[in-house]
């Protein structure tokens, strides 16, 4: 399991960095929430980079997908990963499933 923050710089660029859970104890109370679901996909999803609407916490259950930052770097995430959805402002991420997937999606209220 590993836990990944996708988030802007100031000029718009998005990243991806592995974060430790012992770092954001924000995480673990997650108060905020305006909603949780669980998906299922396909796996047809492929996205050019954008940016999100809300900031979300996604917690997959199964499947593959590929997550791209504008710096050129690429995380696969598989069941038990945990990604944090920053990318609000600027040019956001890329996202192509690799298979089928699920996962639960958690939206954070600022």
């Amino acid at each position: 399991m590993a836990i990944y923050r996708v988030f802007p710089d100031d000029g718009g660029e998005s990243h991806i960095e592995e974060i430790k859970l012992e770092d954001h104890p924000e995480l673990a109370a997650l108060i905020n929430v305006s909603e949780v679901r669980v998906q299922q996909f396909d796996g047809s999803r492929h996205m050019d980079f954008h940016p999100l609407p809300e900031r979300r916490l996604i917690i997959h259950l199964s499947g593959e997908v590929e997550i791209g930052a504008t710096d050129g770097t690429k995380v696969v995430l598989r069941a038990g990963d945990i990604r944090l959805m920053e990318d609000v402002a600027g040019k956001g991420h890329s996202h192509n499933d690799l298979t089928p997937s699920a996962a639960v999606y958690v939206l954070l209220e600022d």
